[in-house]
């Protein structure tokens, strides 16, 4: 009796090994998870200790600081080029994954991102244009982005859409234009182009290459009234310059950015057709980088503090 005891004691622990082993290598496609599996998927926080990313990304990006960077824009619009100013703002930070909002304080439900503020402000004529599109990208760089937003204002009005990465893809869209309205839909998970501007400063060759689907930035589905999903996009990386094309859109996109740490972005070109009917011709917006700074801008809102637009000349 005593025997056979032992031998069915042997043969359990025979059993759980092969389930641990076999679940331990079962193959994961992080980018595909869901939402419900947010905290095994981010097994990094921002007081990590490694977590797989280097020291000098941790002292660069965990300084207290915003990068800062101004760039000289040439916008196409209408079929013209018009003269603005671009600017990247990127920081990290906590963010809650249930709720896809910033943590207020650090705590075991937040993950650490890479976040986008991308503004541009350019003038068609008497009116001005104002763009923003916010990215938050997990510094684990094993997902999607968490949350991608973008709104555009002018005197016409002014449009919103918001991404949240749940099971699906859910795109909340808000609009003046008649046909875009307001309209909430789900989509099947595919790259963001939006996201591949943050990725590109975690590590530039994980960026995707190839035949793929992507799905194009939001300031671009807008302006070009478009419908927003996936599209075909031919892609590669060339030295350190990173190149989409998306053949049905007649849309090229090329972003060129410093090969060294951390992989800042010195220009970008996008070039498409710009204006409506017989004043619609192929133009190319260009952006060229005038000036970086690191600073806690959220402190800096004095006005002694305007200062420090100068130093990154803007009006």
């Amino acid at each position: 009796m005593l025997k056979k005891i032992g031998i069915s004691k042997i043969l359990c622990c025979i059993t759980l090994g092969l389930i641990t082993l076999f679940t331990s290598c079962k193959k994961v496609t992080p980018k595909n998870m869901l939402a419900k599996n947010w905290e095994t998927e981010f097994i990094v926080r921002k007081d990590f200790n490694g977590g797989g990313l280097s020291e000098a990304f941790k002292n660069y990006w965990y300084s207290s600081e915003a990068e800062i960077s101004s760039y000289n824009l040439e916008q196409a619009r209408y079929g013209e080029i018009r003269q603005g100013k671009a600017v990247l703002v990127y920081v990290t930070e906590d963010f809650l994954p249930n709720k896809q909002v910033k943590a207020e304080s650090r705590n075991s439900n937040s993950i650490p991102v890479l976040k986008l503020n991308a503004t541009k402000k350019f003038n068609t004529g008497i009116y001005p244009y104002a763009v923003m599109q916010s990215t938050f990208y997990p510094v684990s760089n094993t997902a999607h982005a968490i949350k991608v937003s973008s709104s555009i204002q002018e005197w016409c009005g002014h449009v919103y859409v918001q991404l949240n990465n749940r099971e699906q893809f859910e795109v909340t869209s808000h609009s003046y234009f008649e046909k875009e309205a307001d309209q909430f839909f789900k989509m099947d998970k595919a790259i963001l182009e939006n996201e591949l501007w943050t990725q590109l400063r975690i590590d530039p060759k994980s960026l995707p290459v190839g035949n793929l689907l992507m799905v194009p930035a939001f300031e671009f589905v807008r302006l070009r009234h478009v419908p927003i999903k996936a599209y075909k996009a031919n892609t590669k990386l060339k030295n350190n310059t990173y190149m989409i094309n998306y053949p049905d859109l007649n849309r090229t996109l090329s972003i060129t950015f410093n090969p060294k740490f951390p992989y800042d972005i010195l220009e970008w070109e996008e070039t498409y057709k710009s204006g409506f009917g017989s004043n619609a011709k192929i133009l190319t917006t260009r952006a060229t980088k005038i000036k970086t700074i690191k600073s806690a801008y959220w402190q800096k809102n004095s006005n002694a503090d305007k200062v420090l637009r100068d130093s990154l000349i803007l009006d």
